[in-house]
């Protein structure tokens, strides 16, 4: 399994485009299976519902306003925010059938990330909380912080697409700094009139104070070398890429 550690974020539109040309790779006749990881420049990432939005417009200019790049997304359902402080996991995969496997690979993705998170002892489970932020039946949660033990707040969002010959499944994971997302999220969630709760957008650091994106990173592959070496593709090799 090839691994891109992608060293410098190319920017919110650029990310975005590499991922999907990694894809098309995968549809073209690339056999081997590859995983993706980087930090992101601060992005606000919408969907097609939000483009369709009246107050789209102004949301867009939140964002901007936030000195967060705006970006309409080909998957995932509304408005997400992420930056430097986050992980984002873009796994492709070509395949003959990609349709078949569509809920579980939602299912085993949200579950290999609470395993990582769980090495670090980041109590998480999969699943929807009220009020959450682009909201989904596998995001990644925890019960609640130090701070707040009984108030659930979302850790991860996940989303796919599938083509004919491959599919691309990505994660965004937020581990420091859930501050200036929940602001400009309040921002673009207010003009775009959709109700949601602030307090449910967390991070990682949240649960387990001083927890960096370096040692989820850490945490993370340790999980995807059991994978890779489950589904018989040896060892997850890569190199840093910039």
């Amino acid at each position: 399994m090839k691994l891109i550690r992608q060293r410098e974020s190319l920017g919110a539109e650029q990310d975005y485009r590499r991922a999907l040309a990694i894809l098309d790779a995968a549809r073209g006749g690339a056999t081997e299976p590859v995983l993706r990881v980087y930090q992101p420049r601060p992005t606000v990432a919408f969907g097609r519902r939000d483009e369709l939005n009246p107050g789209f417009p102004r949301a867009r200019q939140a964002a901007l306003d936030a000195a967060f790049t705006p970006l309409v997304r080909r998957v995932g359902g509304r408005a997400a925010a992420y930056h430097g402080g986050c992980l984002v996991v873009d796994h492709v995969e070509p395949d003959p059938d990609p349709k078949t496997g569509i809920q579980d690979r939602y299912r085993l993705f949200g579950d290999m990330i609470v395993a990582a998170l769980e090495e670090l002892e980041v109590p998480a489970q999969v699943g929807e909380i009220p009020g959450e932020y682009c909201a989904g039946e596998y995001s990644v949660h925890a019960p609640g912080t130090p701070a707040h033990p009984d108030r659930p707040v979302k850790l991860a969002g996940t989303a796919q697409r599938v083509l004919s010959g491959a599919w691309y499944f990505s994660t965004v994971l937020v581990v420091e700094e859930a501050e200036p997302l929940r602001d400009v999220l309040d921002e673009v969630h207010t003009n775009l009139s959709v109700p949601w709760e602030p307090n449910t957008a967390g991070c990682v650091a949240d649960v387990r104070p001083g927890t960096t994106v370096a040692e989820v990173e850490q945490a993370l592959m340790d999980v995807y070398g059991r994978y890779s070496a489950y589904m018989g593709y040896g060892d997850v090799v890569g190199t840093d890429e910039r």
